[in-house]
């Protein structure tokens, strides 16, 4: 009688076995060295030794290598209690044991006997099992596949299995087929389908040593046996076949010995079950399928679980959820390695035939009663599903003879017509959605297969949303969640589902959005940006305060407070840190952010550089909402023109402003940081100079330093980026400017927003902006570029004429200079560049006023213009006429002059007096006395100031005084100011190097002091005759020519210098007499009498 199970029982036997086991010292050092794991070697095996000594007794006087089947239910029993009592015992690693355990029989049962007595020591050496499998009497395949099938153990026995050598494991696979056709039993029928279901879910472990260990003396039995020198009948190599495929085909032999000892409905579905899902995946589908979607593979997994916890038969119902999950991935992830043989394939179909239409009422009976659905059942019908729309596939797109094509369109009509009278069962599987969040928060727990793409269903999905299960998860899972897309499915699944579920707190709302920032806040700057961009694709400039107002109180304090610190620490360093403070800021809410920083940029001295870096690491700010038809501006501009734009109440705000756009133009990069451009200089150009290019608009003075910023600091750009601004429109617009000016001083006060200083940057800005265009006129096609230019030429006929010829360069070789006709009267112009054209107010005598119109354009076309000139040098009369007409045109084009094209004047009016062609006398009215001096070198300057004071007689004169307001007097007298001052330098520079450079040795210190007087004189004179409201420039100049004289006139070195003061004091303060108010008045006769 056996005893009952238990472990004192066998240690007795282990003692008894180890007394008589002669090398058991040397065993056990063997043992050892196997790598089996960090268990109790020893122990293990004494549990294992002592089952089969027990199961040796019982069998006594036949040894157990004589063992049928029919003798295991007598027998194996301590074999399998020993196998149980390892497992429990081995808490760590139960199944690792049972591998070894098992692996170690079957290496008994492969060694090759008889062992002679040389080949004993050599294999204590070699081979790990030795020693081991000494401790175990011989047994036989039998012991080993009745051990297998009691242990249930279809999966480690299809490891094990396909990792020995081919030969062996063919030649194992027979002798596993040869013991399931013997006295076939239920259970054998039942361990058939399971190891043949094992086959197809198996997936091959490279990377178990202990696998390799038994493949490697597997291979060495085959050396020495003659068992595996020859393959087993059913076997046919082909090295071109995936390892797997012969198996499959001597399993579905294999099915047919015992098709007739399949008898219970479940064996039924569960063998049908297995040749549709074998024929689906190994003949049907693609060799490399595409993974089914994330959502189909959660619903496959919650379907199969679902059908587990109602099927209480399944080994399966009473297993954790993350055993069931482990395993549910293995059935339905089923992996073609390679294809069956074509002749298996149609073998299958026709066997798949044949058992439906002799089981197939039966089954359908069983479906159809109402005891509730097996995972036999489910799989039965799940697989035909599959089956039948591979089949359908297959039958459509390959080609088969009449006959093989009559076999599979018979087949498929069985299954479908099997299916149509299954059809309910799939429908009412269970309630797999109310496990599915289960399922995938245990798959993200775990991090099992396709985890991250659970993370994506899980952040996806609504109704889970705000559980306690759900948020448990996400506090636990964090880590998996720092994935841009993640962050940006979980902050859209949180916005709709608070805004949509009432019940949900505003404490969970906040914890949830809490971990959602904190997993936004770990990404990259880069991946920071996707999600900010999806963002403000989805909630728009207000990002997440749009739904979220509750969690945002006191976000502005919050804003204020981090902006004040961080840019009172603006470093490199300090870069960092508020990039990442104002990450979390601008998600919130972006809208008020950006304002926030435009407006600090704006206003906070020397922080706008710093900002403009900050906003430039996140470049997805550059985004555009959608408005309409019209195309709107990005939401930086929009930022900037709502805030900032026309709202600057300094001269440095603007000044500030200018740099801020620049920075975000062309931002610097700082080490570390990813930076890119938010404005690119089209969209300035169109948002900040366009709409203000008229003299009538306010912010025109800043956007015309604007336009001039972004063309010479986007001048290098590869793309020639200002053809997506209309270049001729553009050009345009700046002739329109400038032909305001025109008539300037006619035009009312508040019409006037431009100085002429504005006028000098617009006339540069169109220099440059035709220069930029005509280098890169290729861009253009031929056709175009003509037709641009005509229209542009048409364009400008509506403006006056000096305007166009500010475009003589741009029109060359395509239209003629159009000029009034008098100007031909005076200027020898070639009727091949130029043409004459009628011009209101240009009728005889007005072509000295057209000609120094030209020469007011340009230092080159003044060049040009003197050169055309026709004046005869040697004709008295006719110099005396030129020189008064020059007078007479001076007057006239001088107030409308911006100071650039004064000074072309200025310098046109010194090469004339150089050239004799032009008459200034100087007069005596402010002589005392003929002065005995070398005033030659002094001539120029003291015939312009003349010239100048004589202008400005004429202006002041009865005819001319009302020509302009006082902000026109204020221009002119500003001009005076600047030429006044061009020529005391000129002077200065005469003084000090001009007797060196005549050969002279007396100095020109007493001429010097000469000129002063008279300029001053002049000055004066010019005061007098004007408003005291604008001469405050020339009564400052006034001063200053009396600390020249006054400097100068300490180091004179002539005898008679203290007379010659003393006289020159007195005419001097005679003079300043004259001079209103009273103030300025006894100032200059003060600093007269300090000489």
């Amino acid at each position: 009688m056996v005893p009952p199970p238990g472990r004192p029982r066998f240690g007795g036997a282990c003692a008894a076995f180890a007394a008589r086991a002669g090398g058991s010292t040397r065993a056990a050092a063997s043992v050892a060295a196997m790598d089996l794991g960090p268990l109790n070697i020893c122990e293990e095996m004494t549990i294992l030794h002592g089952g089969f000594l027990l199961a040796e007794q019982l069998f006594h006087p036949r040894a157990l290598a004589e063992l049928t089947k029919s003798d295991w239910e007598h027998v194996g029993r301590p074999i399998v209690e020993a196998l149980r009592e390892i497992s429990a015992t081995a808490c760590s690693q139960p199944f690792a044991w049972k591998k070894k355990a098992l692996i170690i029989i079957w290496a008994k049962v492969l060694q090759p006997y008889p062992i002679t007595p040389s080949d004993t020591e050599t294999r204590w050496q070699e081979d790990v099992f030795f020693s081991a499998g000494n401790m175990i009497p011989a047994i036989n395949h039998t012991v080993l596949f009745e051990l297998l099938k009691s242990l249930e153990a279809s999966g480690l026995f299809i490891q094990l299995l396909v990792a020995l050598p081919a030969t062996i494991c063919h030649a194992e696979l027979e002798h596993f087929l040869e013991h399931m056709t013997v006295d076939t039993s239920a259970k054998d029928v039942a361990f058939f389908l399971d190891v043949w279901w094992e086959m197809m879910k198996h997936k091959e472990n490279q990377q178990d040593p202990l696998l390799c260990q038994f493949r490697t003396m597997a291979q060495k039995y085959v050396s020495s046996s003659d068992e595996f020198s020859h393959p087993p009948k059913r076997f046919k190599s082909d090295s071109d076949v995936c390892p797997v495929m012969p198996l499959l085909a001597m399993l579905l032999t294999g099915l047919k010995q015992i098709q007739n000892r399949i008898l219970c409905p479940g064996m039924k579905c569960c063998a049908l079950a297995n040749l549709a899902d074998m024929l689906t995946v190994f003949a049907l589908m693609e060799d490399d399928p595409q993974k089914v979607c994330a959502t189909v593979y959660l619903d496959k997994l919650a379907a199969v679980i679902s059908v587990w916890n109602s099927d209480t038969q399944n080994p399966y119902h009473q297993q954790v959820l993350a055993e069931k999950v482990k395993e549910a991935e293995r059935d339905i992830s089923l992996t073609s390695m390679g294809k069956l043989p074509s002749e298996t394939v149609f073998l299958g179909f026709e066997f798949l035939h044949s058992l439906l239409q002799e089981w197939g009422e039966e089954l359908q009976a069983a479906l159809d009663s109402s005891q509730g659905m097996s995972y036999d059942s489910y799989r039965l019908c799940d697989s035909l599903t599959s089956f039948s729309q591979n089949l359908k596939l297959y039958l459509d797109t390959s080609s088969f003879s009449e006959e093989e094509r009559q076999v599979v369109s018979e087949l498929a009509e069985c299954v479908a017509d099997f299916l149509m009278k299954a059809n309910g069962v799939l429908k009412n599987k269970g309630s797999e959605k109310d496990i599915a969040a289960s399922i995938a928060m245990t798959i993200i727990e775990q991090k099992m297969e396709r985890h991250m793409e659970m993370c994506y269903i899980f952040a996806s999905e609504k109704r889970w949303a705000f559980s306690d299960e759900w948020l448990a998860c996400l506090a636990n899972n964090r880590a998996l969640f720092r994935e841009p897309d993640l962050v940006l499915k979980l902050l859209e699944t949180v916005m709709e589902v608070s805004t949509t579920e009432r019940a949900i707190s505003e404490s969970q709302i906040k914890q949830v959005i809490d971990l959602i920032l904190e997993c936004y806040s770990d990404l990259s700057l880069p991946d920071k940006n996707k999600v900010l961009s999806g963002v403000l694709l989805s909630w728009g400039r207000k990002g997440l305060s749009q739904k979220l107002l509750v969690y945002l109180k006191g976000f502005q304090e919050d804003l204020n407070t981090t902006l004040n610190q961080l840019t009172q620490s603006a470093s490199e360093e300090g870069l960092f840190r508020a990039v990442a403070s104002m990450a979390r800021l601008v998600i919130l809410d972006p809208e008020i952010t950006v304002k926030k920083m435009c407006s600090m940029a704006v206003v906070s001295l020397g922080t706008h550089k710093f900002l403009a870096q900050i906003l430039t690491a996140f470049p997805t700010l550059r985004f555009t909402e959608e408005q309409g038809p019209h195309p709107a501006p990005t939401f930086v501009v929009s930022c900037l023109k709502e805030t900032v734009w026309t709202k600057f109440s300094t001269p440095k705000e603007e000044k500030q402003f200018l740099e801020f756009l620049n920075c975000l133009m062309n931002p610097v990069k700082p080490q570390g940081i990813p930076v890119a451009a938010l404005l690119e200089p089209d969209e300035v150009l169109k948002e900040f100079v366009l709409p203000s290019l008229m003299l009538d608009v306010e912010e025109v003075d800043l956007s015309l330093k604007i336009f001039i910023q972004t063309l010479e600091e986007n001048a290098c750009l590869e793309e020639y980026w200002l053809q997506t601004c209309s270049p001729f429109p553009l050009i345009f617009s700046l002739c329109q400017l400038l032909d305001c000016f025109s008539n300037y001083w006619q035009l009312p006060r508040e019409k006037r927003c431009l100085s002429s200083d504005g006028k000098d940057l617009a006339i540069r800005i169109l220099e440059l902006l035709c220069e930029t265009v005509l280098a890169n006129a290729e861009t253009f096609s031929p056709d175009t570029w003509i037709k641009s230019l005509a229209w542009l030429h048409r364009k400008l006929e509506q403006l006056d004429w000096t305007v166009g010829l500010r475009l003589k360069d741009f029109f060359e070789g395509h239209f003629k200079c159009e000029v009034p006709a008098t100007l031909f009267e005076i200027c020898k112009l070639s009727e091949e560049e130029w043409t004459s054209q009628a011009h209101p107010g240009y009728g005889p005598g007005t072509g000295l006023l057209a000609w120094m119109e030209c020469c007011a354009i340009s230092s080159s076309i003044s060049e040009q213009m003197l050169s055309l000139l026709v004046v005869d040098v040697g004709d008295p009369e006719e110099i005396r006429l030129f020189s008064k007409g020059f007078l007479v045109a001076l007057v006239q084009v001088m107030p409308w002059c911006s100071p650039q094209e004064w000074q072309c004047l200025h310098q046109l009016t010194r090469k004339l007096l150089e050239k004799q062609l032009l008459h200034v006398p100087y007069s005596l009215e402010y002589i005392q006395f003929v002065p005995l001096l070398n005033l030659k070198p002094f001539a120029q300057e003291l015939q312009l100031s003349v010239l100048f004071l004589r202008a400005f007689q004429f202006l002041c004169s009865q005819s001319c005084h009302d020509w302009l307001p006082m902000e026109g007097w204020s221009h002119v007298v500003k001009l005076l100011c600047n030429s006044l001052t061009n020529l005391l330098d000129s002077v200065r520079l005469i003084q000090s190097v001009g007797p060196l450079a005549q050969g002279q040795e007396q100095d020109l210190t007493q001429e010097t002091l000469f000129f002063y007087t008279q300029i001053f004189c002049h000055v004066l004179h010019i005061m007098a005759m004007l408003h005291q409201e604008v001469c405050e420039p020339l009564y400052v100049l006034a001063l200053e020519i009396l600390t020249c004289y006054e400097t100068l006139s300490k180091i004179n070195p002539s005898v008679s210098s203290l007379l010659q003061k003393v006289n020159e004091q007195r005419f001097l303060k005679s003079i300043a007499e004259n001079i209103s108010p009273e103030e300025r008045r006894q100032t200059l006769l003060q600093k007269i009498s300090s000489f």
